[in-house]
Formats: structure tokens, sequence, C-alpha cells
């Protein structure tokens, strides 16, 4: 009376599954080993696992006996949200695997066949497997490194296998990124950790293995997983580093099609990324991204005060990126902030008097120090973390007081007291610091560019205009025209028409 209907709703519940779906019909076999449908589920998922594999192993028909491979352990292996709670697959379980993801087309790098950073650092940059270059750095000491890597590229592996089976025969670009937005943020639920949890360990969810554990991660740490999993599926992706921030692109014959992985990889504008002093977007090769997994890693050491990690991170991240010089300004702080003060002053030089590519205005911290307009204790001060409290902005505020009253003439401590009187809503005190930027630095776009807002809101109408058109004039000698200014522009033209 009671198995009758309990066969029809598993019945129903088989035909319910997704034919295409590598996990559900895993889960199903699981569930119902015994039952038609189950042995059913199990055929579909190993011919969806197996599609294109050629290996001997591969070409088993798995009706013929037992599965060569636990299905549970494929299911924890891609599901499971905690680390200690991860499968261990078997020498047996992992050699399938392999086999199995030999049809991805990461296999076609050469990085996917080096077990040394030496070999990764040999590598050109279009050779790089971002996965194993990053496992490889993250194992580096470990004695079972190997076991560990293999294990996280097992995981990726299966991934990319599930996405894979989801996508139509020759695939466009765009269906691969929508497919794997879909599996990433809406089957695997990847977010965005709060602010006050990736403040502290930011390593925690950049780094490819506890992203994959913990299924959260910062816009690096995601989109060094969504990079993993498309160079899997042969997507080709640009990444994308705007001033503290990365996201990835399609490069359409020169139609962008930008995935914001903070935002469940949706394709915001591209002027969105551009700023004051940010005018064009800076794209880097996939060698470059294992570097700034030891970058992101470091910004938590600046408010610990913790100098020594910063160096050790950003020599590690040194030979990655030997030429960018926003690494080597960061560096030589540390170095100086430890008191190393010659091998400071050697990555320092690189940068008095220099613009960065990407920016408006001229960088100002090198030469500020190298010309004695601040000390080492002020430099420290404009890198401290504030929050939203009153409190920590009153704390820095304090700081930069005590540092600009010694040295007026820093131009990066003005900058920041400027920015939190703005952030206390105090426009006349923001005035006073900005105006006194602008006499000792008319050069700089940003500032100009304040000025003009401040006097506005103050209904000093021709003395914004004039600010505006000095903003204006910088930026254009530069290229640039972003959209902020196109904005003020409209502001004061609706309040004081020329």
């Amino acid at each position: 009376m009671i198995i009758f209907p309990l066969l029809l709703a598993n019945t129903a519940l088989f035909h319910s599954l997704d034919p295409r779906s590598v996990i559900q019909q895993l889960a199903y076999y699981e569930l119902y080993p015994h039952t038609a449908e189950g042995k059913q589920a199990w055929r579909q998922a190993w011919e969806l696992l197996s599609e294109g594999c050629n290996g001997e192993i591969c070409s088993v028909p798995p009706a013929e006996g037992l599965p060569l491979v636990d299905a549970r352990a494929i299911i924890s292996l891609v599901t499971s949200r905690s680390a200690q709670n991860s499968t261990i697959l078997t020498p047996n379980q992992l050699s399938l695997l392999q086999e199995l993801g030999k049809q991805l087309t990461n296999r076609k790098l050469q990085g996917a066949n080096v077990w040394t950073k030496q070999e990764v650092l040999a590598l050109p940059p279009e050779q790089i497997d971002v996965a194993r270059g990053l496992l490889i750095e993250q194992f580096d000491t470990d004695p079972a490194a190997k076991d560990k890597i293999l294990q996280y590229e097992a995981m990726l592996d299966l991934m990319a296998l599930e996405i894979r089976a989801s996508l139509p025969p020759h695939a466009t670009p765009i269906q691969k990124i929508d497919l794997i937005n879909h599996f990433i943020f809406e089957e695997m639920h990847f977010r965005f950790p709060p602010h006050s949890l990736y403040a502290k360990d930011i390593d925690l969810y950049t780094f490819l293995p506890a992203v994959l554990d913990s299924r959260e991660g910062v816009c690096l740490g995601v989109s060094i997983l969504y990079l993993c999993l498309a160079q899997r599926l042969d997507l080709p992706l640009e990444v994308i580093t705007p001033p503290g921030h990365i996201y990835l692109r399609y490069n359409d014959n020169g139609k962008h099609i930008n995935i914001e992985t903070t935002a469940r990889g949706i394709d915001p504008p591209s002027e969105t990324y551009l700023g004051m002093n940010n005018r064009i977007l800076q794209e880097r090769t996939y060698k470059e991204v294992i570097g700034l997994a030891f970058i992101n890693q470091a910004s938590t050491f600046w408010e610990a005060g913790k100098y020594g990690e910063n160096v050790s991170l950003y020599e590690k991240a040194l030979p990655y990126l030997p030429e960018d010089n926003l690494l080597k300004l960061f560096l030589g702080l540390s170095y100086l902030f430890i008191g190393e003060k010659g091998k400071a002053r050697r990555f320092l030089e690189e940068l008095r008097d220099y613009t960065f590519p990407y920016a408006v205005s001229r960088e100002t911290i090198a030469e500020d120090y190298l010309r004695g307009r601040v000390d080492i204790e002020g430099l420290k001060n404009i890198f401290l973390h504030v929050d939203e409290t009153r409190e920590s902005v009153l704390n820095k505020q304090a700081l930069l007081q005590k540092t600009l009253k010694t040295y007026p003439r820093f131009r990066a401590g003005l900058l920041q007291l400027a920015t939190t009187w703005l952030q206390l809503g105090r426009t006349s005190e923001a005035l006073d610091v900005l105006t006194g930027y602008h006499r000792i630095d008319p050069t700089d776009a940003t500032i100009q560019y304040y000025l003009s807002i401040v006097f506005m809101e103050r209904l000093d109408y021709p003395s914004a205009w004039t600010h505006f058109k000095n903003a204006e004039n910088l930026l254009l000698a530069r290229s640039h025209h972003p959209k902020a200014l196109e904005q003020l522009r409209l502001q004061l033209l609706h309040f004081s028409p020329p």
C-alpha cells in the first residue's frame, strides 16, 4: 500500500532532474542506487563527465559494475561549504578525475604541467595556468603540497565539467559567461563577505583554497575562481584593475563585456570604473594575477602596523610584477617603516616626480618624503584605516593635524585631512585645507575638482567655475573627461549659467 506511492514519487523526482546536471544525477543515484532510475541517473552522470574523454578508464561502461568513483565524494567535493567537512579523494578517485579533466582546455597550457615556483616564473604569461600557479604558491612549504594541489584542482575540474555539461554544442563566449555566472552565484552561492570579516582576514577571502572552502571571496578571490573555470572552458578573459579593485571582461573585437564578480557577474559600463584620477583601465596578465594575491593579502597589515609582513608579501609578489611601480611604492614604504632606509630609497627614487600611466596627476608620496616634506610617522598616518564610526575619523584627523603642524607641505596628508573634514560635514574646514593644497600644488586635478564642489555648495559660483576650468584643463591634458566632471558641469550650469 505504501511502496507504490513511493515509487511514483521517486519516478516523478527522477523526471524533474536537469538532464544536463552532473550533480543532480549523482545526488539522485546516491539516494536510489538500486532502482532502475538510479542506475539510469548514474549512466547519465557518467556520460556527462566522460564526454570527450578518450582514456581507457573512460571507456568502462558504468552499468557493468559498481561506479569507479564514489558519487558521494563527487557531490561533497563540489558542494561542501567547509574545509573541515571537505572530501579527501583516494588516489584511484584522483586518477579518474585527472583523466576526465584532460578534456578541459587548461590542460593545453604549459602551466598545467609545472610543479615549482621557478617553473611558473619562467613561463610566458599566456602559458600560465592560474590555478596551478596560485596553488603552488599557497602550499609552497607544505610537504603534502602536490596532494593538496591535486585535490583542489579536482574540485575545479568537477565544477568546470558541471558547467560544460549544460553548455550547448559550440557554445558562444556569452553562453559560457552566463552559465559560469549562474553556477558560481546562483547554484554555488558564492558571495562577497561582510567588510567586518574581510578587513581583518582578507587572505581568507583572496586565496583560492579558502574561497573554494568558504564560498566567500573579495573581488580578487572570486575573480581568480572565475578565471580558473574560464581557462578550463576555453573562455579567454581579460583582467582589469582599477585602483583598489579587480574585475574581468570579455573582449569581443573591441566590444567589452564586463564581469563584476562582487555583484553576481553583472556587466556595468566601463566608465563606472573611471574616476577623476583614473583615466584608463589597466589590464593585467595572468602571471600578474598571482602577484596581486600577495598584494591584496598585504593590505590588512598596514592597519595593524605589521610592516615586516608587508615586506615579505610584497617581495613574494615582485617576481610576478617586476615592472609594477605601485608595488614598488608600497614595498619602498614598507622597507622604510622597518628601518631599511637604503632599500626604501632605491625604490622611492624611481618614483620621484612620477605619474602613473593610468593617473592624471603626479604621485606625491615618494617625492614629498625624499624632499623632506614628511617624516616616517607622518607617512604611516595616511594609511590609517577609517571605518564608519566618527571616533575613527577624529582619531585619524588628530594624527594628520599633528603631522601637518610640522610638515605643512605634505600633500597626501593635506588631501586626507580635507577628506576627514568632508566626512564630518565640515566644508569650511575642508575648504581651508584644500585651498592650502592648491597654493602648494595647483596641478592636482582632484583637488581642483573638490574645490569646485565645495565652492558650489557655499554658493560661490565664480570660484566654483574657476576651479572647474582648472580641473577640466588638467584632465584634458591627459586625454581624460570623466563622467563626474560632466555631472559637475551640469550642476554649475543649473545654478549659475554663463
